[in-house]
């Protein structure tokens, strides 16, 4: 069996009167690229978050390859690598000069960093805009630099929320292939989605996640149990739409 590179127990929090994650346990493989999907509200970015330092919890422990999250946050989120959904970038530095920038923060030597920083924007296809401003990116390639920057220092856990929304095929195909890369060396994939075909393709375990609580979790073929896995999703979570009463002028003419 594979060490656990990600240990989540009782994890909870709430908003007011909003309970938005309710008592969550995960237990994630060394080597694994694993989704956590669920519908918009769900808990996913708020679990992330807690995960990854950035939102305490009110109850419950992480660990990251054995190191708790919350009582040695330096140590761990030295381990790990961070692309939120909401990606905001140094917008006055160049694609090579923020990826450079993220390395030296983490401890690399310039030398190094540079180095790495051009491997990097080579393979996410941004060589070419190396030398323009972030400002002047595009959505997809934000996302290619945001990763770029979270890969620099190596980490052993990868953290994406979302990190295909908004990215059109061709980045969303070059960011693919870099992360199966990552977990084919052993580094460790936990991202949120709610496409469920692009989990069902590039992951090799799932949970899902609904009103804050994990109500399925386990390898991607376990869990689709001989269905697709938007088709277990729906089978689990429900359909939560009303049959369009008092909409009958919607599609008609108004002419």
């Amino acid at each position: 069996m594979r060490a656990v590179a990600i240990s989540v127990q009782g994890l909870w929090k709430r908003f007011g009167t909003k309970q938005a994650v309710a008592g969550i346990d995960l237990a994630i493989e060394a080597g694994s690229f694993a989704g956590l999907v669920g519908p918009n509200g769900a808990g996913k970015t708020t679990s992330l978050s807690m995960m990854t330092g950035l939102l305490r919890p009110d109850f419950g422990r992480i660990l990251i390859n054995g190191v708790d999250v919350w009582a040695d946050p330096v140590g761990a989120k030295a381990l790990i690598g961070v692309v939120p959904a909401e990606v905001r970038l140094f917008e006055r530095l160049s694609g090579a000069e923020l990826l450079e920038y993220a390395g030296r923060l983490r401890g690399i030597p310039a030398i190094e960093a540079r180095r790495r920083a051009a491997q990097l924007l080579d393979v996410l296809d941004l060589a070419p805009d190396a030398r323009r401003l972030v400002a002047d990116y595009s959505t997809g390639m934000r996302k290619k630099a945001a990763l770029g920057s979270a890969l620099i220092h190596n980490p052993a856990v990868l953290f994406l929320d979302e990190p295909l929304e908004g990215v059109d095929p061709v980045s969303a195909e070059a960011i693919r292939r870099l992360l199966t890369r990552f977990v084919g060396s052993g580094s460790t994939v936990l991202f949120s989605s709610h496409v469920m075909e692009l989990v069902e393709q590039v992951c090799d375990r799932v949970s899902i996640i609904d009103q804050g609580r994990i109500i399925a979790s386990g390898t991607t073929d376990e869990v689709r149990n001989g269905r697709t896995l938007h088709q277990a999703f729906i089978d689990l979570v429900g359909v939560r739409a009303h049959d369009g009463e008092g909409l009958s002028w919607l599609g008609s003419s108004s002419v």
